[in-house]
């Protein structure tokens, strides 16, 4: 398939998969007139690479992480290494963090919320014209 269409299914800008191609990421083959030619799987490793940037990974460490995921077949790759394995724990635990502090955070605001709804609720009966 062609970039056009490779990016309308996978919802990416032609701009990124070229991107992608740039840092190792994605391949593709060229057809004679020299123009980008997708596999069907490229769909798939598109959307995988979208979900690792989501998650805070930078190119470099999906480039080291794709050849470790499973294939579209369902079969592992051999290339994971126990340092990858660590790298990934590391990120996965860092993520946690960041989740944990995001819901501190929202509890924080909630309590605020609250507060400041319940002086509202007074203000109003008290307010102008009021009680």
């Amino acid at each position: 398939m062609r970039i056009g269409e490779l990016a309308r299914r996978s919802g990416v800008s032609e701009r990124s998969l070229r991107y992608y191609e740039a840092q190792g990421l994605l391949t593709s083959e060229r057809t004679p007139g020299g123009h980008r030619d997708y596999g069907e799987w490229a769909v798939d490793r598109v959307i995988r690479i979208q979900a690792l940037y989501a998650a805070g990974l930078n190119s470099k460490k999906i480039a080291q992480l794709l050849p470790c995921m499973r294939d579209g077949d369902g079969t592992p790759s051999a290339s994971a290494t126990p340092r990858l394995v660590d790298e990934l724990t590391a990120e996965r635990d860092r993520l946690d963090r960041m989740i944990a502090d995001l819901v501190r955070s929202r509890d924080v605001l909630d309590g605020i919320i609250s507060t400041a709804s319940e002086g509202l609720g007074a203000a109003t009966l008290s307010g102008p014209g009021g009680g």
